[in-house]
């Protein structure tokens, strides 16, 4: 399975991706998924195929993030 936690701290968005040992670097890698949707927010991000975080400094566009992850993973 995949995880994606988004949240909003005083205008800084901080996004997570966890990604189980199964589905990592083969069919969802953790990094390259929050490397898409950290621009959405404003900001960048990436990390290794199982776990990986992002910053940003647009909280608007947290919904959108997630919507996009979901398309990403292929839930929408």
């Amino acid at each position: 399975g995949a995880v994606i936690l988004a949240g909003d701290a005083d205008g800084r968005v901080a996004l997570l991706a966890a990604v189980t040992k199964d589905l990592a670097g083969g069919q969802v890698h953790a990094g390259k998924l929050i490397g898409e949707i950290a621009p959405i927010v404003g900001g960048r991000g990436g990390g290794k195929p199982d776990l990986a975080q992002a910053g940003g400094k647009d909280p608007a566009g947290i919904a959108e993030a997630l919507l996009a992850a979901r398309r990403l993973l292929g839930a929408e």
